[in-house]
């Protein structure tokens, strides 16, 4: 069983640990990317079939939300003999946490000298 990578450009990113937080913020933008994402989460590879199961969406369909969320970095596919297995990578989640938190922060920040401001 012969196992490849699909994404080159994953092992650059993930080797960085650098994905721009529009790209991830823009690939999950879609509720079926979403929920891709999601069940993806189940720390386990899953196969296209896997992740049509269920769905009304064609293979096809599926294939292109993959390849959207494949190219942001959110997932890698590796292949397993003839069939693709796809599965969560956290890494670039944890760079859109990190920049989330920085927003988060300078709010906090501008609200607290809006109160100082509004008690004087």
């Amino acid at each position: 069983m012969s196992h490849r990578s699909r994404s080159g450009g994953w092992a650059k990113r993930r080797a960085s640990g650098r994905t721009n937080p529009a790209v991830v913020f823009a690939a999950l933008g879609d509720p079926t990317r979403l929920a891709l994402v999601t069940k993806l989460c189940g720390q386990r590879p899953y196969s296209i079939s896997q992740l049509t199961r269920g769905s009304k969406l064609t293979r096809q369909a599926i294939t292109k939300h993959l390849r959207v969320l494949e190219s942001a970095g959110i997932v890698h596919g590796v292949r397993a003999g003839r069939e693709s297995r796809f599965e969560f990578d956290p890494l670039p989640m944890e760079g859109v946490k990190r920049y989330l938190d920085l927003v988060s922060e300078q709010w906090d920040q501008a609200l607290s000298r809006l109160m100082a401001f509004v008690e004087e």
